[in-house]
């Protein structure tokens, strides 16, 4: 029996995403987001989070969020272990991304989409949808091949 454990998150950009090559040459951009709520006894409880995006994805996000961002993430978590050098056990859950967007509740923001790469198949080489800028966000996003997540197909037929 299979779980769905897709989550769909809310907050604020805790650091500037760092985009990275993998040697195969596929983008990777992580960055941390906050989400916080208040509780019945007024006090603030706040939850961090580090995001992992992948190929266009990733460089569209490199280009577009920055510190303070509000976003929109839906994605997977994974939870990873490991050992530190001193011995002792270690884990974290983050949430590796199938989509970014801003959130519209307290700003605005402009997309531009970018164009799809002829030849490529849809969600395996050519571009996913787009950049924005809002926030504290002021560059769009270049066109670059890859899209979607690793091991993962994507299903849209449309970019927007």
């Amino acid at each position: 029996m299979g779980f769905d454990n897709t989550v769909t998150v809310v907050g604020n950009v805790t650091r500037d995403p760092e985009l990275r090559f993998a040697q195969s040459g596929m983008a990777i951009a992580q960055f941390g987001v906050a989400w916080n709520r208040r509780r019945q006894d007024q006090e603030d409880e706040v939850s961090f989070f580090d995001v992992t995006c992948f190929r266009q994805l990733a460089e569209n996000v490199a280009e577009s969020i920055r510190k303070g961002s509000r976003v929109v993430i839906y994605g997977t978590l994974q939870q990873r272990s490991w050992e530190t050098d001193g011995g002792d056990r270690r884990s974290k859950v983050e949430i590796l991304a199938d989509d970014v967007a801003p959130s519209l509740k307290w700003a605005t923001a402009s997309v531009t989409k970018n164009e799809r790469s002829s030849g490529g198949d849809y969600g395996r080489g050519g571009s996913r949808g787009g950049g924005f800028r809002g926030d504290n966000a002021s560059r769009s996003a270049p066109n670059r091949g890859g899209g979607g997540s690793p091991g993962r197909a994507d299903t849209d037929d449309e970019p927007f």
